[in-house]
């Protein structure tokens, strides 16, 4: 039974609660970590990290999704970001850090943000960027929004795009543009031959409804990174991770029983700030996780430590700020496989996953999703 609560006469909300709310059990057994498996699968592709990064500039470049990916993880490029409207994209995004050094407030980071993204697409730097991933073959994977899936994906697949990925802040299964001509997801996946993994959702009957149109993977949240994502000062709406995880989890077993074996992957996006939320977001039934500013204190991040979220570009609501993040000389290597010398758990992120289900007696990922949880008082 739903837990309501009454919020007024006639009104009830459900509880819910984020990742910070619980905790992971210890089972009756341990197990040495050097036989704990972190790897996972969707479709064809292999990783072994459950690493996928949200696709932001101030992370992902062409040359950090190459890192990633031979790490391990999957980088995935913003198909409407920099790298795709700027030939020195590196220069744009220093003018970006320069501005900031300077003293630059919230309000003039976000529109020199919006004036770099106001120049067109440029199909040829989409392709060069591309192509960097594809030749030192690592998975190639980009992302597109819902708005403008239909004309940037086939050229997209031509330059060789392997996982695609339809992110929003909100993606429903039929998205209706402005001309009244919706994006019906289930006709657009039809007609691809390759994964897509579509979000972000925050409840059950929004991830069964994106399953049910064929993805590959449904992405649970919105991206929140406290101090850095403001959808829900903006808009008003917000998602407690650790419930939305479980309930898209929920869709996902029962979309397994109506489907008679089609298994659709949970990412989990946001409220990721340390190796523990990590293995709670595993443990709650998560897949993987998408993590933007834990991978921004890399010596390697092209934003050279400043974070922010694609939405931060808005041209007319932006709903992400610019912030410097920690400060780490660490390589990705480092920070997302150790050895660390902080106990803070920001650095061996996926190291300390491998130790979190040796801890508790689970040898991969997915009887880990079956550990006890509890919930602080």
């Amino acid at each position: 039974m739903r837990d309501l609560v009454e919020i007024g006469m006639g009104r009830t909300a459900r509880r819910s609660y984020d990742l910070a709310d619980i905790d992971i059990v210890p089972s009756r057994r341990t197990r040495s970590s050097k036989v704990v498996s972190t790897s996972w699968q969707i479709d064809a592709y292999r990783f072994d990290l459950p690493l996928v990064t949200h696709p932001t500039d101030a992370v992902v470049s062409p040359d950090t999704a190459v890192a990633i990916g031979k790490l391990g993880g999957l980088g995935v490029l913003n198909a409407e970001g920099v790298w795709a409207r700027h030939a020195d994209a590196q220069s744009a995004l220093t003018r970006i850090v320069e501005a900031a050094k300077d003293g630059a407030d919230q309000a003039e980071l976000v529109q020199l943000l919006q004036e770099l993204h106001s120049a067109s697409i440029r199909t040829d730097l989409l392709t060069e960027a591309i192509r960097t991933v594809r030749d030192a073959g690592v998975t190639v994977a980009a992302r597109v929004s819902p708005q403008h899936a239909a004309e940037l994906t086939p050229q997209l697949l031509s330059a060789g795009v392997e996982i695609l990925v339809v992110q929003g802040t909100i993606v429903s299964a039929e998205h209706v543009a402005r001309d009244g001509d919706p994006l019906n997801l289930k006709e657009f996946i039809a007609d691809l031959d390759v994964p897509v993994i579509a979000g972000g959702v925050s409840d059950y009957r929004t991830a069964m409804h994106l399953m049910r149109t064929g993805a590959a993977g449904v992405i649970v949240g919105h991206g929140y990174s406290p101090g850095v994502t403001s959808t829900d000062r903006v808009l008003g709406i917000g998602v407690p991770m650790a419930t939305a995880i479980i309930d898209a989890a929920a869709a996902r077993r029962d979309y397994l029983d109506e489907t008679g074996g089609r298994y659709v992957h949970v990412l989990a996006d946001g409220g990721v700030a340390c190796s523990g939320d990590i293995a709670k977001a595993i443990a709650c039934g998560a897949d993987a996780v998408m993590l933007g500013a834990p991978l921004a204190a890399a010596s390697e991040a092209p934003a050279g430590g400043l974070y922010w979220t694609a939405a931060a570009a808005h041209p007319s609501l932006p709903r992400s700020r610019v912030v410097p993040g920690p400060s780490r000389d660490v390589d990705f290597k480092t920070l997302l496989q150790g050895p660390s010398s902080d106990a803070e758990g920001v650095v061996n992120l996926f190291g300390a996953l491998r130790r979190a289900l040796a801890k508790t007696g689970y040898s991969d990922l997915k009887e880990f999703q079956k550990v006890g949880l509890t919930v602080r008082a």
